[in-house]
């Protein structure tokens, strides 16, 4: 039975926060990231009568952001390259943020993963999301995620401690905020109670 529409608009609302740190998580770009938000809570709605009372409003919100990014990856394909000249003239961080680095560090490795792999770290390792939930959320199976989640552990580990992580110069960030703040609060926002 589908839930009224002021209880639906109700539970819409209170994951929002956490559907902000997962597009943020997946893009790393915040205003990609708010876009992704719009369109799923427009998609959403639309789709409320589909909608289950009872069932996870977090995980079906989260299925229909991520495939919106994964739509929007496969036309981003078609798009021009990746200009050099602009980001060459970004600054990861700025010299004051020398303690950040490594955190720096470890949010740029985050992108440099494959897809199914750094969705899983952030559904499971920031998101705290059980397999199982990561797995409906993903739409795969358990073990599946578990081998994501594994495998995104010991790329990290490669890319992290063996140099191989690609320059600063090619990770946009957000000027206003450090590494750590950026991680600090997507924890936050993925913490809240519902």
């Amino acid at each position: 039975m589908p839930l009224p529409d002021n209880e639906f608009k109700d539970e819409l609302a209170r994951v929002i926060p956490h559907l902000r740190a997962f597009g943020r998580s997946l893009s790393g770009n915040r205003d990609l990231a708010d876009d992704l938000v719009q369109e799923t809570l427009l998609k959403a709605w639309a789709a409320r009568k589909r909608f289950q009372a009872g069932t996870n409003m977090r995980a079906w919100t989260f299925i229909i952001l991520r495939n919106l990014f994964l739509s929007q990856m496969r036309r981003a394909r078609f798009k021009g390259e990746w200009d050099e000249i602009t980001a060459s003239k970004l600054l990861a961080a700025p010299a004051s943020q020398d303690r950040h680095v490594e955190l720096g560090d470890m949010q740029r490795a985050l992108m440099h993963l494959p897809q199914p792999q750094r969705e899983a770290l952030i559904l499971v390792g920031a998101g705290g999301f059980a397999y199982e939930e990561a797995a409906e959320i993903c739409g795969c199976a358990v073990g599946t995620i578990k081998s994501r989640v594994a495998r995104g552990r010991v790329a990290l580990e490669n890319l992290l401690s063996e140099g191989k992580l690609p320059s600063r110069r090619s990770h946009v960030s957000d000027p206003d905020r450090t590494a750590l703040q950026s991680i600090m609060n997507d924890v936050d926002e993925l913490s809240r109670p519902r």
